[in-house]
């Protein structure tokens, strides 16, 4: 029986992020999943073979992107894309033929064993899976390839305005988790049992699975004691903080802060730790790690 196909859709534009190395090394060590990116970057050297790179100017994507959704879409700003993830399976309709499933994400993270928490049993169950409890993450949403689920981002409020503006409204969280999360600030058992009355919510997963540590999401023993390190061997994430492995890191936190007061790695040394198969991760950016 074959697995369910999964395609990841980014758009990136500007120039690749230092750490492009081991974002891509944690791609190809999830060789049953594919990323389909967009962008005006050079491609880069040695792709993965479930990674491609389609090369396209940033004006001519707003423009397919506009056409495809019916709306005046030119930002200024290729931040703003982050408000048409949720339109991303139907901007790209044409290249999902063949999945069962598309996602959207980000670059700033590195992946572990994906398929360990996007099991297949869980993939038969749910039509939606995404890793927070109250909110659609931004980073990693996967949603069944069906017209519904491709067009359920037109059920946003006032979805044509608000994406045709110049401003970012974090819709991929905000107005889209909406339509899964009905009076999500209430007591858990309340929460529970608003969720039952939606049918969005009940076909969905949504399961905080800790990958975004350092922000405002408390650890999973409820302390600001977050891991300091987190490890990459060999497809498998893991941190200084407990024995338990984890379906990526997203070191969105550091990256904002952080990394930001550094002097920003770079060159052919970052390309040699990505391939030696096992890499940490910290406060000061990536480093080689134990065998």
């Amino acid at each position: 029986m074959n697995r369910p196909r999964i395609l990841f859709l980014i758009p990136y534009f500007g120039a690749w992020p230092f750490w492009m190395p081991f974002f891509l090394q944690s791609c190809r060590a999830n060789p049953d999943i594919d990323w389909l990116l967009f962008s005006d970057c050079r491609v880069p050297e040695a792709l993965p073979t479930n990674v491609r790179v389609r090369t396209i100017s940033y004006r001519d994507y707003c423009a397919h992107a506009a056409e495809r959704m019916g709306i005046a879409f030119a930002p200024a700003n290729p931040y703003k894309l982050c408000d048409i993830k949720p339109a991303l399976g139907h901007i790209h309709e044409a290249d999902l033929q063949g999945y069962d499933f598309w996602a959207f994400g980000d670059l700033d993270l590195v992946y572990g064993d994906l398929r360990a928490w996007l099991s297949d049993a869980r993939l038969q169950r749910y039509d939606v899976l995404t890793t927070h409890a109250r909110r659609v993450a931004g980073h990693l949403c996967v949603l069944r390839n069906t017209p519904r689920y491709r067009q359920l981002f037109m059920r946003m409020k006032q979805w044509q305005q608000r994406l045709s503006d110049q401003q970012h409204h974090a819709m991929d969280e905000g107005a889209f988790s909406r339509l899964f999360m009905w009076r999500k600030n209430f007591p858990k058992p309340l929460f529970k049992l608003v969720g039952l009355f939606n049918p969005l919510r009940r076909a969905s997963l949504f399961m905080e699975a800790y990958t975004t540590p350092n922000g405002c999401i408390q650890w999973r023993d409820g302390t600001e004691q977050f891991p300091r390190r987190w490890y990459w061997r060999h497809g498998k994430i893991s941190n200084d903080r407990d024995d338990l492995l984890y379906p990526y890191f997203h070191f969105a936190c550091w990256k904002r802060n952080e990394w930001r007061q550094q002097v920003p790695q770079g060159g052919p040394a970052l390309s040699v730790i990505a391939a030696s198969g096992h890499w940490a991760i910290d406060a000061e950016g990536f480093h080689p790690g134990e065998p």
